[in-house]
């Protein structure tokens, strides 16, 4: 079991900047990669950026050159540092980890998410 809280959301004008934070306690080993997801009302989830074990990232095009995905492992946290914010931004975002149990079955952990506006 892993216990995900995300924090650091609200609101920000265009052109702005957040950074959220994911604090996992609980069964934190074997985790294979970490993320952050959004989701905008009326519109599916979407992945924003996740972060591999072993360190390497990958965005969505549309937060390509704005957003980076980090993590402090001293303190089991991921971050989420948002740069230039647009309007298009605004979303409910949630923290992802995916924990291996056995070899091919992984298990799927979120937080409750963090409201984040974007607005003038």
């Amino acid at each position: 079991q892993v216990q995900l809280v995300e924090s650091g959301g609200g609101l920000v004008q265009p052109g702005g900047s957040l950074r959220l934070s994911c604090a996992a306690s609980g069964s934190i080993f074997n985790i294979v990669a970490m993320g952050w997801y959004r989701q905008a009302p009326g519109k599916q989830r979407e992945l924003v950026a996740i972060i591999g074990s072993g360190g390497s990232t990958s965005y969505a095009d549309s937060v390509k050159g704005r957003f980076t995905i980090s993590r402090d492992n001293a303190k089991n946290t991921v971050y989420l540092q948002m740069n230039s914010l647009k309007p298009e931004d605004t979303a409910v975002y949630y923290c992802n980890h995916k924990r291996a149990v056995v070899v091919g079955i992984y298990d799927d952990y979120w937080g409750q998410g963090t409201q984040v506006t974007v607005s003038s």
